[in-house]
Formats: structure tokens, C-alpha cells, sequence
């Protein structure tokens, strides 16, 4: 399973992880956390997680927009982390999903 990094960033005040790949049910998943004192600073807790799971039939979406052969998931992912690999991943690729009507399921926990 290829896992893509959007953005990674340690310091002594917080860990943040974001990636995207294809899971067990070939949905789309993007996985992220954020950890430490920044976090719980801000939530009261010392980890705030958020996932974005987006349905193969939905993943379908997303080739033409980004001028891919249906199906290159290597492709697809590699795009995404082209267009999304900044500290606001989680929230433009939200917006992207809605701006291209796909639909998606979110998580998030702290």
C-alpha cells in the first residue's frame, strides 16, 4: 500500500502528520494527527486527529479533474500531494472535494 506524506512538521511543541493512500477497501484516506503541548494548548488535549474516506466510486471524480487515466491510483496520489502538500492540507482538500461535488465522509477527534 503507497502511502504519500502531504506534510510532516516536529518540533518540541508539536508533531504534525498528514498523509494520503488507498486502504483495505480501496477507499481514499486521508489520515492526519496533530501532537503535543500546541495541541493541547488549543484543545485540552494532547492529540487531535482527522480523516477524510472517500469511496471508490466517488475516487472516480477525481482522475478527470486532475487529467489522470481512470484507475492510476500511484497518479492520483501523487497529484494530491502536488496540489495539497502545505500545513492547511486537510482544509483545501475539503474544499476541493466540495468545489468538484465529491462526496466524502469526515472525522476528526481531539
Amino acid at each position: 500500500m503507497e502511502k504519500v506524506t502531504l506534510f510532516y512538521l516536529e518540533n518540541s511543541n508539536i508533531i504534525i502528520s498528514m498523509q494520503i493512500y488507498f486502504n483495505e477497501e480501496d477507499q481514499l484516506y486521508f489520515d492526519g494527527y496533530d501532537i503535543g503541548k500546541f495541541v493541547e494548548d488549543a484543545w485540552g488535549n494532547s492529540d487531535h486527529e482527522y480523516v477524510y474516506t472517500v469511496e471508490p466510486e466517488e475516487v472516480k471524480k477525481f482522475y478527470p479533474v486532475f487529467n489522470l487515466n481512470d484507475g492510476d491510483k500511484s497518479g492520483l496520489l501523487q497529484a494530491i500531494k502536488k496540489e495539497f502538500s502545505v500545513n492547511k492540507a486537510y482544509s483545501l482538500f475539503g474544499e476541493f472535494m466540495l468545489t468538484h461535488n465529491i462526496k466524502h465522509e469526515r472525522f476528526t477527534w481531539s
